[in-house]
């Protein structure tokens, strides 16, 4: 086998319009219903991730106004406590399982097979699997809301409320077995872009030239594979205490309700990093558009997210100083979690020496990455400050702290995603987004963000405690709660504001070219939207900006697609070497097929049945088998070729 020289220009080979046509062919869906139910794209698969993400997104953004409304004056009779209960349970499971790590993970779904040069993630049909699984779950928790049957024991759902004496009914039964759909779709979506990033790369991206983008992804992605499974654990555990009878967190029958917290914390606060770094690779992948300039510190940044990482598994018990817990070890935790501030600061440090030496246009998606900034340094360093035993037993479940997780959130999450959508849009839709109508919507999305939660601040300071649905006349706590509720309706305005422009822009924006921000990776070096097949041409990296770097005309790799694969309907991707990125082979992608859909449906109909009857487990596992059996049903092996 012979590989493309990657250090000399290579003679220009590409495919002829007759050839491209017929990759067209190959790689274009069927027509129809069972075109959209069977596709196995991943851009297709993550555009429904990421609408599905925002349409729970609002559904939970009501119920926040919900809340709001009720609290914004003393003794209000507008939620009565038990739907005030499910409200708050419902809103916080939404936010942080079914909206901020799926859209996440979604848009690398959409995004790292694109910025890598290859045509589509590694196992396609488990991608669709996962995304099946990830809307039954979704629909599970909001399908018992709308029933009012709702979770109602909180989003961290502690036991024992929601263990058997206190949580009757199905409710938490519900929590728990949505925190299962949500965590199998996360761990599939992470295995789809470990293996992509490290075996389907273009020739020449070796380690140090992928996007700062993809290897967040990456890093986020092992996170997912140490901490999901921790709370997948609880939740099983939670589920058999409940419906079979065990007693992991029974005290009378040796359980211990902290072992929850320790479950539950282990994967919540590496949780925040899982979504917290794939934003920060987004504010790293957009400034060199933005700024026309390499970012700054590029191995910096690399360490600090790695560091990130490593640390953020470290300092889960800071959510349990008022547990009782050793002071020694309290001791520990603050220092974990006052270091962990650390690699933040070194990103941001690169990222404001990128603004400063670059070239700065003030876009749509630059005003929400310097929104990101005043935002997310307050979020931070109120966390720097409760991370102190001291302060946090004083603080500990009041309003301050639900300042200071929205403020780490929405800042630090929500402000890049939302530039995200600006920046993408165009390579997504092949239309514009208006910059007038967008920054509109920014400085009510800012003032309303910060009108909302920086009074509780203040709130949590004067003594009032978070989770209660309504609170007494005279406590000084009157005007700031109405301050808070006045900034979400403005906060609500600016969202409405966002998805309006989205859809009309959608609908009726400007064309957009290929590349109309002058990028620096490789998205954009394919047409907008992308093609089916996303590269016709597969390319040859030469340096970290693979856009600013390249030649005009210069080679391409050649042997991908024959005129034999091109008959047989055969999708063929290019396999290359882990750490050099060399050409290995080629790999035959799998055909749609609707198989994967049907194994997504059996394995929701077989969790929620065991929600009902221990039944549900075996007889799930015959359907569920019918499907898989099918799936790994043998077929003709494509060809090995070599790529000449």
């Amino acid at each position: 086998m012979t590989s493309p020289e990657l250090t000399h220009p290579v003679p220009p080979t590409r495919l002829d319009d007759e050839e491209v046509a017929n990759l067209e062919e190959v790689w274009t869906d069927r027509p129809g219903l069972y075109g959209f139910l069977a596709t196995v794209d991943h851009k297709r698969i993550a555009t429904r991730y990421i609408v599905s993400a925002f349409f729970f997104f609002a559904l939970a953004g009501v119920g926040a106004l919900m809340m709001r409304t009720q609290l914004a004056l003393p003794e209000n009779r507008l939620l009565g406590p038990d739907f005030y209960r499910q409200v708050f349970t419902v809103h916080g499971t939404t936010m942080m399982f079914i909206f901020a790590v799926p859209v996440m993970q979604a848009v690398g779904l959409y995004l790292v097979p694109l910025m890598i040069g290859t045509r589509n993630v590694a196992f396609p049909r488990l991608n669709a699997l996962g995304f099946w699984v990830y809307l039954i779950g979704s629909l599970l928790l909001w399908v018992s809301f709308f029933m009012n049957t709702g979770p109602d024991a909180g989003w961290f759902s502690y036991v024992p409320l929601a263990g058997p004496e206190y949580g009757p009914g199905k409710r938490s039964d519900v929590w728990a077995q949505t925190i299962t759909f949500t965590e199998i779709s996360a761990i599939i979506s992470a295995i789809e872009i470990i293996v992509t990033v490290f075996k389907q790369r273009a020739p020449g991206m070796t380690l140090n030239r992928v996007p700062l983008f993809v290897w967040a992804m990456v890093v986020t992605s092992f996170m997912v594979l140490f901490a999901m499974p921790t709370v997948a654990t609880a939740s099983a555990m939670l589920a058999l205490d409940r419906l079979v009878g065990t007693h992991f967190f029974n005290v009378a029958e040796g359980g211990d309700p902290l072992l929850w917290q320790h479950l539950f914390w282990f994967f919540g606060h590496p949780e925040v990093y899982i979504i917290f770094i794939p934003a920060t690779g987004l504010i790293s992948s957009m400034l060199p558009a933005l700024t026309r300039r390499e970012v700054f510190g590029y191995p910096l940044i690399l360490m600090a997210l790695v560091g990130t990482a490593f640390m953020s598994f470290g300092l889960w018990v800071h959510h349990m100083f008022a547990a009782g817990i050793p002071m020694l070890g309290g001791s520990f935790f603050t220092a974990a979690s006052v270091m962990i501030a650390i690699p933040t600061g070194v990103q941001i440090f690169c990222w404001i020496a990128t603004i400063w030496t670059g070239r700065p246009r003030l876009t749509v998606a630059m005003h929400y990455l310097l929104g990101f900034f005043f935002i997310f340094v307050i979020g931070g360093m109120t966390g720097v400050m409760i991370a102190s035993v001291p302060l946090d037993w004083q603080l500990h479940d009041s309003f301050f702290i639900v300042a200071h997780f929205h403020y780490v959130l929405i800042g630090g999450a929500v402000f890049p995603l939302l530039g995200a959508v600006h920046h993408w849009f165009p390579k997504v839709t092949g239309r514009m987004m208006s910059e007038k109508l967008g920054r509109i919507a920014f400085w009510f999305t800012f003032a309303g963000m910060n009108i909302t939660f920086f009074p509780m601040h203040f709130l949590g300071i004067y003594g009032m405690p978070r989770r209660v649905y309504t609170y007494l006349d005279g406590l000084g706590w009157n005007g700031l709660n109405l301050t808070a509720t006045i900034g979400s309706y403005i906060l609500a305005v600016g969202v409405l504001l966002f998805v309006f422009n989205a859809v009309r822009s959608r609908l009726a924006g400007a064309p957009a070219s290929a590349d109309p921000w002058g990028a620096d990776t490789l998205e954009w070096a394919t047409s907008s939207p992308p093609p089916s097949y996303a590269f016709a041409n597969i390319p040859i990296v030469h340096g970290r900006s693979p856009m600013w770097t390249r030649e005009p005309g210069e080679g391409a790799v050649t042997g991908l697609d024959s005129k034999e694969s091109l008959d047989e309907q055969q999708r063929m991707t290019l396999i290359t070497s882990v750490i050099d990125a060399r050409p290995d082979g080629r790999h035959k992608d799998p055909n749609p097929t609707i198989l994967p859909m049907l194994a997504g449906l059996a394995i929701g109909g077989a969790l929620i049945a065991c929600l009902f009857t221990p039944w549900g487990l075996p007889i799930g596992s015959v359907l569920v088998l019918i499907p898989l059996l099918l799936w790994g049903y043998p077929h003709k092996p494509a060809a090995e070729a070599e790529v000449e």
